[in-house]
């Protein structure tokens, strides 16, 4: 099976083509997409390394796509070219959360905080458990840094963010720092959702910002 893999959810993204072989992934090719071009580079980008590597977008078997939390527009951007995409083709989606992509690739096994930084002294957290090379999420949630401390003080926190594995550490609390997910990392998370049926439907498809939008805030507090 072939999928497609998409991240349009931090500052910068990246795309990657999967080939899957009697269940054995082999990255075909990854694409940076710088931020602030994702509208315009995404569709293009995709038809190109499709292109590059002879496949048709008919020959995609299935589409992996972060679902956040991160960029309100990036997210956006990217969730609307794999529903279009998706719904011409009929094939199907699997939704990756970033924070759970973190828990997969930190290595680590049994009770971790998987962090981002959100900015505004806060940062977006789920509360994983590694076993197995299976990740159970538990809710996803936007707190500040004193609330991470103290939730973390019987977890690692595991980050891309050396800022949090920074101030982690200087509470003595335990905190690796490992490598932002790119789009190969959701493809092959993707195919293993979607291989035991774990998909989601064009229609549900949609952002868990868990942040609220300015304009949602604003209009809120009148």
């Amino acid at each position: 099976m072939l999928i497609l893999g998409v991240d349009t959810s931090g500052k910068n993204g990246s795309i990657a083509l999967v080939q899957f072989e009697q269940g054995s992934p082999h990255t075909l090719e990854i694409v940076a997409l710088a931020g602030g071009t994702f509208s315009a580079q995404l569709v293009p980008q995709i038809s190109e390394l499709l292109a590059r590597h002879n496949f048709a977008k008919e020959d995609v078997g299935g589409f992996a796509v972060v679902s956040g939390p991160g960029s309100f527009t990036g997210l956006r951007v990217g969730l609307a070219a794999i529903k279009a995409l998706a719904e011409v083709l009929r094939k199907p989606i699997a939704a990756v959360s970033l924070l759970e992509a973190l828990a997969k690739t930190s290595g680590k096994a049994g009770e971790v905080a998987a962090a981002l930084d959100a900015g505004r002294g806060e940062v977006y957290v789920a509360y994983c458990n590694v076993a197995n090379q299976r990740v159970s999420v538990g809710e996803q949630q936007l707190i500040n840094f004193v609330e991470l401390m103290a939730a973390a003080e019987n977890r690692e926190i595991v980050t891309p963010d050396s800022r949090l594995t920074d101030l982690a550490r200087e509470k003595g609390i335990r905190a690796t720092l490992i490598p932002y997910p790119r789009a190969d990392v959701i493809a092959r998370m993707g195919f293993e959702k979607i291989k035991t049926g774990e998909v989601i439907s064009v229609e549900a498809l949609d952002a868990n910002y868990i942040r609220r939008s300015d304009a949602e805030i604003k209009f809120a507090g009148k």
